[in-house]
Protein backbone atom coordinates (compact mmCIF):
# COMPACT_ATOMS: atom_id res chain seq x y z
CA UNK A 1 0.00 0.00 0.00
CA UNK A 2 1.58 3.37 -0.89
CA UNK A 3 1.25 5.81 1.22
CA UNK A 4 -1.12 8.26 -0.57
CA UNK A 5 -3.39 4.88 -0.39
CA UNK A 6 -2.68 4.91 3.36
CA UNK A 7 -3.47 8.67 3.65
CA UNK A 8 -6.69 7.87 2.41
CA UNK A 9 -7.90 4.83 4.28
CA UNK A 10 -6.92 6.63 7.47
CA UNK A 11 -8.39 9.59 7.12
CA UNK A 12 -11.89 7.80 5.65
CA UNK A 13 -11.54 5.60 9.20
CA UNK A 14 -11.37 8.85 10.91
CA UNK A 15 -13.84 10.49 9.53
CA UNK A 16 -16.67 7.53 9.65
CA UNK A 17 -15.32 6.63 13.69
CA UNK A 18 -14.77 10.19 15.07
CA UNK A 19 -17.69 11.29 14.24
CA UNK A 20 -19.31 8.62 15.90
CA UNK A 21 -17.35 9.15 18.94
CA UNK A 22 -17.79 12.50 19.34
CA UNK A 23 -21.66 12.19 18.73
CA UNK A 24 -22.94 9.04 20.08
CA UNK A 25 -20.14 7.29 22.05
CA UNK A 26 -18.81 10.05 23.92
CA UNK A 27 -20.69 10.41 26.64
CA UNK A 28 -21.75 7.13 27.31
CA UNK A 29 -18.00 5.81 27.44
CA UNK A 30 -17.41 8.63 29.42
CA UNK A 31 -20.29 7.09 31.77
CA UNK A 32 -18.81 3.46 31.52
CA UNK A 33 -15.41 4.30 32.70
CA UNK A 34 -15.19 6.24 35.66
CA UNK A 35 -11.81 7.86 36.57
CA UNK A 36 -10.36 7.29 40.50
CA UNK A 37 -12.68 9.54 42.12
CA UNK A 38 -13.15 13.23 42.90
CA UNK A 39 -10.19 15.85 43.18
CA UNK A 40 -10.68 19.51 44.77
CA UNK A 41 -10.18 21.86 41.84
CA UNK A 42 -11.49 25.53 43.07
CA UNK A 43 -13.45 27.62 45.64
CA UNK A 44 -16.33 29.72 44.23
CA UNK A 45 -19.14 31.64 46.03
CA UNK A 46 -21.96 29.78 47.07
CA UNK A 47 -25.01 29.58 44.87
CA UNK A 48 -28.89 28.81 45.54
CA UNK A 49 -28.91 25.21 45.04
CA UNK A 50 -25.43 24.22 46.06
CA UNK A 51 -24.89 21.92 49.04
CA UNK A 52 -24.09 23.15 52.38
CA UNK A 53 -21.61 20.12 53.14
CA UNK A 54 -19.59 21.44 50.10
CA UNK A 55 -19.16 24.96 51.79
CA UNK A 56 -15.45 26.03 52.34
CA UNK A 57 -15.86 27.35 56.29
CA UNK A 58 -12.51 29.23 55.82
CA UNK A 59 -12.89 31.49 52.89
CA UNK A 60 -16.09 31.92 54.14
CA UNK A 61 -15.21 33.30 57.66
CA UNK A 62 -11.82 35.20 55.95
CA UNK A 63 -14.99 36.64 53.06
CA UNK A 64 -17.91 36.59 55.24
CA UNK A 65 -19.48 35.40 52.48
CA UNK A 66 -20.38 31.82 51.77
CA UNK A 67 -17.68 29.84 49.71
CA UNK A 68 -18.00 26.59 48.34
CA UNK A 69 -15.54 24.00 47.30
CA UNK A 70 -15.99 22.27 43.68
CA UNK A 71 -14.51 18.87 42.40
CA UNK A 72 -13.71 17.83 39.43
CA UNK A 73 -13.68 13.70 38.23
CA UNK A 74 -9.85 13.01 39.16
CA UNK A 75 -9.81 10.66 35.46
CA UNK A 76 -6.44 9.75 33.50
CA UNK A 77 -7.69 6.55 32.63
CA UNK A 78 -5.51 4.05 30.51
CA UNK A 79 -6.97 2.04 27.60
CA UNK A 80 -5.15 -0.98 26.02
CA UNK A 81 -6.32 -2.25 23.02
CA UNK A 82 -5.39 -6.15 22.62
CA UNK A 83 -5.74 -7.20 18.95
CA UNK A 84 -5.76 -10.64 17.22
CA UNK A 85 -4.25 -10.08 13.67
CA UNK A 86 -3.88 -13.71 13.14
CA UNK A 87 -4.93 -15.37 9.76
CA UNK A 88 -8.70 -16.14 10.80
CA UNK A 89 -9.15 -12.40 10.84
CA UNK A 90 -8.60 -12.42 7.44
CA UNK A 91 -12.23 -14.20 6.91
CA UNK A 92 -15.79 -12.81 6.40
CA UNK A 93 -18.58 -12.89 3.69
CA UNK A 94 -20.15 -9.97 3.77
CA UNK A 95 -18.79 -6.00 3.37
CA UNK A 96 -16.47 -6.32 5.93
CA UNK A 97 -13.81 -8.75 7.18
CA UNK A 98 -13.60 -9.89 10.89
CA UNK A 99 -10.15 -8.08 10.97
CA UNK A 100 -12.04 -4.74 8.93
CA UNK A 101 -14.50 -4.79 12.07
CA UNK A 102 -11.65 -4.93 14.47
CA UNK A 103 -10.02 -2.26 12.87
CA UNK A 104 -12.98 -0.14 13.18
CA UNK A 105 -14.05 -0.92 16.52
CA UNK A 106 -10.03 -0.01 18.02
CA UNK A 107 -10.63 3.59 15.78
CA UNK A 108 -14.10 4.00 17.56
CA UNK A 109 -12.17 3.38 21.03
CA UNK A 110 -9.48 5.58 20.28
CA UNK A 111 -11.09 8.72 19.64
CA UNK A 112 -13.73 7.87 22.50
CA UNK A 113 -10.51 7.91 24.76
CA UNK A 114 -9.17 10.95 23.35
CA UNK A 115 -12.29 12.67 23.68
CA UNK A 116 -12.29 12.04 27.28
CA UNK A 117 -8.21 12.93 27.65
CA UNK A 118 -7.28 9.48 28.32
CA UNK A 119 -4.45 7.27 27.57
CA UNK A 120 -4.50 4.85 24.65
CA UNK A 121 -2.21 2.20 23.41
CA UNK A 122 -2.43 -1.33 21.77
CA UNK A 123 -0.94 -4.70 21.50
CA UNK A 124 -0.79 -6.75 18.56
CA UNK A 125 -0.76 -10.53 18.57
CA UNK A 126 -0.74 -13.61 16.88
CA UNK A 127 0.65 -16.45 18.37
CA UNK A 128 3.69 -13.71 19.73
CA UNK A 129 3.69 -10.59 20.04
CA UNK A 130 3.82 -8.71 17.25
CA UNK A 131 3.99 -5.20 18.38
CA UNK A 132 3.35 -3.20 21.31
CA UNK A 133 2.27 0.99 21.20
CA UNK A 134 2.65 2.54 24.95
CA UNK A 135 -0.24 4.03 25.78
CA UNK A 136 -0.09 7.75 25.31
CA UNK A 137 -2.74 11.06 25.03
CA UNK A 138 -3.47 13.01 21.62
CA UNK A 139 -4.79 13.10 18.42
CA UNK A 140 -1.50 12.72 16.11
CA UNK A 141 -1.13 8.99 18.58
CA UNK A 142 -4.65 7.96 17.80
CA UNK A 143 -3.81 8.46 14.19
CA UNK A 144 -1.24 6.43 14.55
CA UNK A 145 -2.94 3.45 16.03
CA UNK A 146 -5.14 3.83 13.14
CA UNK A 147 -2.41 3.60 10.12
CA UNK A 148 -1.16 0.21 12.14
CA UNK A 149 -4.36 -1.23 12.08
CA UNK A 150 -4.16 -0.31 8.52
CA UNK A 151 -1.31 -1.11 7.43
CA UNK A 152 0.77 -3.43 9.80
CA UNK A 153 1.11 -7.42 8.62
CA UNK A 154 1.51 -9.93 11.01
CA UNK A 155 4.73 -12.31 10.55
CA UNK A 156 2.93 -15.05 11.95
CA UNK A 157 -0.94 -16.39 11.19
CA UNK A 158 -1.26 -18.54 14.79
CA UNK A 159 -2.92 -17.77 17.32
CA UNK A 160 -1.78 -17.77 21.00
CA UNK A 161 -3.97 -15.20 23.11
CA UNK A 162 -2.18 -17.04 26.73
CA UNK A 163 1.16 -14.98 24.75
CA UNK A 164 -0.66 -12.05 24.45
CA UNK A 165 -2.42 -12.02 28.28
CA UNK A 166 1.17 -12.95 29.91
CA UNK A 167 2.71 -9.76 27.88
CA UNK A 168 -0.15 -7.16 28.95
CA UNK A 169 0.06 -8.60 32.40
CA UNK A 170 3.95 -7.47 32.26
CA UNK A 171 3.81 -4.15 30.33
CA UNK A 172 1.22 -2.82 31.95
CA UNK A 173 1.70 -1.76 35.65
CA UNK A 174 -1.01 0.33 36.80
CA UNK A 175 -4.74 -0.92 36.71
CA UNK A 176 -6.12 0.03 32.99
CA UNK A 177 -9.31 -1.21 30.90
CA UNK A 178 -8.03 -3.52 28.58
CA UNK A 179 -10.13 -4.35 25.40
CA UNK A 180 -9.63 -8.12 24.17
CA UNK A 181 -10.79 -7.65 20.52
CA UNK A 182 -10.28 -11.37 19.02
CA UNK A 183 -12.37 -14.53 17.36
CA UNK A 184 -11.12 -16.28 20.73
CA UNK A 185 -10.72 -19.50 18.66
CA UNK A 186 -7.52 -20.18 20.65
CA UNK A 187 -6.53 -22.92 22.59
CA UNK A 188 -7.41 -22.48 25.94
CA UNK A 189 -6.54 -19.39 27.69
CA UNK A 190 -8.61 -19.57 30.64
CA UNK A 191 -6.02 -19.13 33.64
CA UNK A 192 -4.29 -15.83 31.88
CA UNK A 193 -7.77 -14.39 31.14
CA UNK A 194 -8.55 -15.08 35.30
CA UNK A 195 -5.30 -13.43 36.47
CA UNK A 196 -6.02 -10.18 33.79
CA UNK A 197 -9.59 -9.82 34.92
CA UNK A 198 -8.21 -9.28 38.91
CA UNK A 199 -5.41 -6.98 37.82
CA UNK A 200 -7.29 -4.86 35.60
CA UNK A 201 -11.16 -4.33 34.10
CA UNK A 202 -11.14 -6.20 31.39
CA UNK A 203 -13.78 -6.61 27.99
CA UNK A 204 -13.99 -8.87 25.72
CA UNK A 205 -15.08 -8.12 21.95
CA UNK A 206 -15.66 -11.42 20.26
CA UNK A 207 -16.33 -10.70 16.24
CA UNK A 208 -17.10 -13.53 14.33
CA UNK A 209 -18.67 -13.95 11.17
CA UNK A 210 -21.86 -15.92 10.84
CA UNK A 211 -20.74 -18.62 8.07
CA UNK A 212 -18.63 -19.64 10.97
CA UNK A 213 -21.60 -20.23 13.17
CA UNK A 214 -22.99 -22.30 10.67
CA UNK A 215 -21.97 -24.42 7.41
CA UNK A 216 -25.07 -23.58 4.81
CA UNK A 217 -26.15 -26.77 2.25
CA UNK A 218 -23.65 -25.86 -0.31
CA UNK A 219 -22.65 -29.90 -1.66
CA UNK A 220 -19.06 -30.74 -1.63
CA UNK A 221 -16.81 -28.00 -0.09
CA UNK A 222 -12.74 -27.25 0.22
CA UNK A 223 -11.87 -24.66 2.80
CA UNK A 224 -7.84 -24.03 4.27
CA UNK A 225 -7.62 -23.02 7.81
CA UNK A 226 -6.19 -19.57 7.62
CA UNK A 227 -4.07 -20.01 10.24
CA UNK A 228 -2.91 -23.88 9.79
CA UNK A 229 -2.81 -23.67 6.12
CA UNK A 230 -4.26 -27.21 5.76
CA UNK A 231 -7.39 -27.90 3.69
CA UNK A 232 -10.36 -29.96 4.26
CA UNK A 233 -12.78 -31.13 2.60
CA UNK A 234 -16.58 -30.93 3.49
CA UNK A 235 -19.47 -32.44 2.24
CA UNK A 236 -22.19 -29.67 3.83
CA UNK A 237 -25.16 -31.77 1.76
CA UNK A 238 -25.24 -34.38 4.47
CA UNK A 239 -26.79 -33.14 7.44
CA UNK A 240 -24.89 -34.57 9.98
CA UNK A 241 -21.92 -33.20 9.24
CA UNK A 242 -23.89 -29.47 9.39
CA UNK A 243 -24.99 -30.94 12.80
CA UNK A 244 -21.65 -31.95 14.10
CA UNK A 245 -20.26 -28.64 12.78
CA UNK A 246 -22.91 -26.20 14.49
CA UNK A 247 -22.66 -28.62 17.79
CA UNK A 248 -18.39 -27.94 18.14
CA UNK A 249 -19.92 -24.48 17.67
CA UNK A 250 -22.04 -23.89 19.94
CA UNK A 251 -20.17 -25.50 22.93
CA UNK A 252 -17.45 -23.13 22.29
CA UNK A 253 -19.24 -19.99 22.27
CA UNK A 254 -20.65 -21.36 25.42
CA UNK A 255 -16.97 -22.15 27.01
CA UNK A 256 -16.14 -18.58 26.07
CA UNK A 257 -19.42 -16.66 27.61
CA UNK A 258 -19.05 -19.28 30.89
CA UNK A 259 -15.36 -18.45 31.19
CA UNK A 260 -16.26 -14.59 31.14
CA UNK A 261 -19.39 -14.77 32.70
CA UNK A 262 -17.00 -16.84 36.03
CA UNK A 263 -14.49 -14.10 35.56
CA UNK A 264 -16.42 -11.25 35.78
CA UNK A 265 -15.66 -10.19 32.11
CA UNK A 266 -18.22 -8.05 30.03
CA UNK A 267 -18.55 -9.36 26.42
CA UNK A 268 -19.54 -7.73 23.67
CA UNK A 269 -20.21 -10.31 20.57
CA UNK A 270 -20.64 -8.49 17.25
CA UNK A 271 -20.86 -9.93 13.83
CA UNK A 272 -19.89 -9.37 10.24
CA UNK A 273 -23.10 -8.75 8.84
CA UNK A 274 -24.62 -6.45 11.38
CA UNK A 275 -23.97 -3.10 12.56
CA UNK A 276 -21.93 -2.44 16.00
CA UNK A 277 -23.90 0.71 17.25
CA UNK A 278 -26.01 -0.63 18.74
CA UNK A 279 -24.33 -3.14 20.64
CA UNK A 280 -21.80 -0.61 22.19
CA UNK A 281 -24.22 1.41 23.10
CA UNK A 282 -25.89 -0.82 24.89
CA UNK A 283 -22.90 -2.14 26.74
CA UNK A 284 -21.99 1.38 27.28
CA UNK A 285 -25.36 2.12 28.97
CA UNK A 286 -25.29 -1.18 30.75
CA UNK A 287 -21.67 0.08 32.24
CA UNK A 288 -22.59 2.98 33.12
CA UNK A 289 -25.63 2.13 34.71
CA UNK A 290 -23.54 0.06 37.77
CA UNK A 291 -20.63 2.41 37.85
Amino acid sequence: MDTNELIKKVRKIEIRTRGLSRNIFSGEYHSAFKGKGMAFSEVREYQYGDDIRTIDWNVTSRFNHPYVKVFEEERELTVMLLVDISGSGTFGTHSLLKKDLITELCAVLSFSSLQNNDKIGLIFFSDKIEKFIPPKKGRTHVLRIIRELIEFKPESNGTDLTVALKYALNVIKKRSIVFILSDFLANDFSEPMKIISKKHDTIAVRVYDKREAEFPDMGLITAQDAESGKIFTFDTSVKSVRDNYKTWWNRKEEMINNLMKKNKIDIINLATNESYITPLINFFKKRGSRV
